[in-house]
């Protein structure tokens, strides 16, 4: 603590300066700990998705309809022309 005095004791921004410092002390470990949460859950999330990946069978893509309708006829006469003769 300071010594008090007349310039020390009667400044009019001292009380005002204190409670911003008090405020802004209290904001920043508000901030801090938000941050840190933050953090924790993500990390915890990022885990999870990398463990449910693992755990989730491969994802085989369905032949659609289009795809075998296209190979069981060719798309043109050409085409058709085409394959029969290679045969």
């Amino acid at each position: 603590m300071q010594k008090l005095t007349k310039e020390t004791a009667f400044k009019p921004e001292a009380k005002g300066d204190a409670t911003t410092r008090a405020a802004r002390a209290i904001i920043d470990g508000e901030i801090a700990q938000r941050d840190a949460k933050t953090a924790r859950l993500r990390a915890a999330r990022l885990a999870k998705e990398a463990e449910d990946l693992a755990a989730a069978p491969p994802i085989v893509p369905k032949a659609t309809k289009a795809a075998k309708s296209a190979a069981a006829k060719p798309a043109t006469k050409r085409a058709a022309a085409k394959k029969t003769v290679e045969a």
